[in-house]
């Protein structure tokens, strides 16, 4: 935090300078989890190194040494927890939306979000915990507090695999991983190899099934999907035998499904384009029988 001159305020945050839902979120997190951030000021890590030096000053008269320096980790350790929940909520305000509802996120989830939160110093952590406490300021009871959960128990490197399957998603009714063989090397040489796979599955993001693999089931008579700006329509099979109306519509979609903590997270990830996936993907359906013929590859029309 920048040292700020004398008679100035040691502001966080300049609260003229918000939007109406970041006003909001930065009051609820203040609500929620003890006052910690004041309008116009947040003075808690001053209180903290304020009183750490007088713990210091006063310690060879009042305290003994083992104590002294126990109250001083304390106070360290959360010094540090309150810069990350700030750098935390700081990150969120830029990411909410104008019909933002910060004011209905439950209180206990905000209590256990920063609970589990507040230990993450690294940057692209808090960009990513940051991302989830804005999307639920945005839309209310997005993320569960298993979700919560989940990520806490995230390594920077397993965040950093999963966020690439955001990289093999297509956009049907919800992002859905296309992953035809686990072992082409369009996966492989992108981070999901077998064994990144089946620790995601071990962590609970996604489900992986190497043997038979996954199909999406459609009321209609196609599936409408796309890959960043391209689009395809997918013919499934009629597959009478399954439960269910007669005109439900299957196509494959390989070996991984998320799970609903793999579908809240992936919501927030930012993923880039694979240049050669849609192509594979298409191939991918042509040898399955559910894309038939070139007239179901689209690109949207070029803007003028």
């Amino acid at each position: 935090m920048a040292d700020q001159q004398a008679g100035t305020s040691n502001a966080l945050i300049s609260f003229g300078e918000l939007s109406r839902p970041a006003t909001v979120l930065v009051e609820k997190v203040s609500e929620a989890i003890g006052g910690i951030f004041r309008p116009f000021q947040t003075k808690r890590m001053a209180k903290a190194e304020a009183e750490a030096g007088l713990i210091k000053a006063e310690s060879d008269i009042q305290i003994e040494e083992l104590k002294r320096r126990a109250l001083n980790r304390f106070l360290e350790e959360e010094t540090a927890k309150q810069r990350n929940i700030e750098a935390i909520t700081s990150s969120a305000l830029p990411m909410l939306s104008e019909s933002a509802r910060p004011d209905e996120i439950n209180n206990d989830w905000i209590v256990n979000f920063f609970d589990k939160s507040r230990i993450f110093s690294d940057k692209q952590m808090q960009y990513l915990w940051a991302s989830i406490l804005a999307g639920e300021a945005n839309k209310p009871q997005s993320f569960s507090r298993q979700t919560v959960n989940l990520v806490a128990s995230l390594d920077k490197i397993d965040a950093e695999v999963f966020q690439q399957i955001g990289s093999i998603s297509w956009m049907f009714d919800k992002r859905t991983p296309v992953m035809a063989d686990c072992f082409a090397d369009i996966y492989v040489k992108n981070g999901l190899d077998f064994a990144a796979l089946h620790h995601l599955d071990t962590l609970g993001l996604i489900r992986f099934d190497s043997l038979q693999g996954f199909q999406l089931r459609s009321e209609n008579d196609t599936l409408e999907a796309s890959y960043f700006s391209k689009k395809i329509t997918l013919t499934g099979a009629k597959m009478q035998h399954v439960p269910g109306p007669s005109n439900q519509t299957f196509a494959p979609i390989g070996q991984v499904v998320l799970t609903r903590a793999g579908t809240e997270l992936l919501s927030v990830c930012q993923s880039k384009e694979i240049p050669e996936f849609f192509e594979y993907c298409s191939q991918f359906w042509t040898k399955t029988g559910v894309l038939k013929t070139e007239d179901q590859i689209r690109s949207p029309p070029s803007s003028k």
